[in-house]
């Protein structure tokens, strides 16, 4: 008589230490954001561009905070999907998880097109849809091929991204004095505007928490991780900014197609603008990847909680959710047949904000409702209420109001059409389909 083979239960691998997720975070906030929409935002805000990155940074670090503290208490790769659950019920947690795979996709569908804008600029073609498919099936499959190798990669290539960051922050020393800092184009309303629109460039903190269940003590290891990328990307962001508007000045730089590149060019020639753009290459096929490794798995998370054995399917050998990876994957090159860098990351943006209310109310809510231990507390807090989780509601609602009515009616339609797909899933969920 055989004996019944009992198989283990696959999970997720916990390769990721504290080193590994702090870079994850950084190798995606300093993505595509800083080297594309650092020219739109100069335009926009003038010389005082430096100011919108620090009203940005100020309001990631308000809604950081909450992730870091909820991510210390659930650590799951759910994330906000998770923590609006836990806060509100399965209706609102499934759309601030279902706006956040949208956006998300929407992003790595735009940054693709980045990739592909800069390598035709090198490369003298105009096959740009074929190349942003090929970015994003390569790093696909990266990405289904392990969490270890993603991370390695990043690693390598934020290591890259970094370094042309800090080259034009040393490009920029001997010149800095060379403008006026406080110079507006718009007043406090084109700072305000540039804050909103670049807070593109800070999108990955948030991501980092879906990363928990292939990280080594989640609970200590993330919220450390998120903290500490916040405040590396914000000090390097700042002085790109002041580097890049007192070499090339706001208005050419407002005028630019390839910003940081023109601004290397502008200070050593065309070599290092060449240079420049092959790192820019780096940068946005980096963002891609992170973000298609981070969205697969909150697509993983949703469905597994959802009772959907084929989305949460794990690969045997690899070990990864490899039919959320396809998925996310095939959604990301749909939306690639649509374009236009500035409308989609205001899109995303509001979508995000969104999202981000959404979180910090969790938190509130949770202060009270539930009493799990948590690694990390948000300081400032009167009794169980939280004053930063307070002002991240107040600065994510300021924010949105600061964007075109396009991009809120887009976003806005996009929540409602969260709606329908809940409710056609629970449908399907009561007819025993996803079970």
């Amino acid at each position: 008589m055989k004996k019944k083979v009992i198989r283990k239960k696959l999970t997720l691998r916990r390769d990721l230490g504290y080193l590994q997720a702090t870079v994850a975070g950084v190798g995606i906030i300093l993505g595509a954001g800083i080297y594309a929409l650092i020219g739109i935002a100069a335009g926009t805000a003038g010389n005082s561009v430096w100011l919108s990155f620090v009203l940005a940074s100020v309001v990631a670090a308000f809604t950081g905070l909450s992730y870091a503290e909820l991510s210390s208490m659930f650590s799951k790769d759910s994330g906000e999907f998770l923590y609006a659950e836990r806060a509100f019920g399965e209706r609102i947690g499934f759309i601030t998880g279902y706006l956040v795979i949208i956006a998300e996709v929407v992003a790595i569908a735009t940054v693709a097109l980045g990739f592909a804008g800069y390598l035709s600029s090198l490369i003298g073609t105009n096959h740009l849809t074929l190349i942003a498919f090929l970015c994003i099936a390569l790093f696909s499959f990266i990405n289904f091929h392990g969490i270890k190798e993603s991370a390695t990669i990043n690693i390598i290539f934020t290591i890259i991204e970094t370094f042309g960051l800090l080259f034009i922050i040393f490009l920029g020393i001997k010149y800095f004095g060379n403008v006026d800092y406080f110079q507006m184009n718009n007043g406090l309303r084109g700072i305000f505007k540039a804050a909103s629109l670049i807070f593109f460039a800070y999108l990955g903190f948030d991501s980092m928490v879906k990363l928990s269940e292939e990280t080594k003590n989640p609970k200590k290891t993330i919220p450390a991780a998120l903290v500490s990328a916040i405040i590396i990307t914000t000090i390097i962001y700042i002085l790109v900014a002041l580097s890049a508007v007192s070499i090339l000045g706001a208005e050419k730089l407002g005028n630019s197609n390839a910003p940081l590149a023109d601004v290397a060019a502008a200070a050593l020639g065309s070599k290092a603008f060449i240079m420049l753009a092959v790192i820019a290459l780096f940068s946005t096929s980096n963002t891609v990847l992170v973000l298609l490794v981070t969205t697969s798995r909150l697509v993983y998370a949703m469905a597994r909680d959802f009772k959907n054995k084929f989305l949460s399917k794990i690969h045997e050998t690899r070990r990864t959710p490899y039919i959320a990876i396809i998925l996310t994957g095939l959604l990301s090159l749909i939306f690639v047949m649509f374009g236009n860098i500035s409308l989609v990351a205001g899109i995303t943006d509001f979508a995000i904000f969104l999202v981000f209310l959404i979180v910090n109310l969790s938190l509130l809510v949770l202060r009270y409702k539930v009493k799990t231990k948590r690694g990390f507390k948000v300081p400032l807090n009167i009794g169980k209420f939280n004053m930063l989780a307070f002002l991240g509601i107040l600065s994510a609602v300021f924010m949105m109001f600061n964007l075109e009515a396009i991009v809120a009616i887009a976003a806005i339609g996009l929540a409602l059409s969260g709606f329908v797909a809940y409710y056609i899933i629970k449908n399907f969920n009561s007819h025993k389909s996803f079970k």
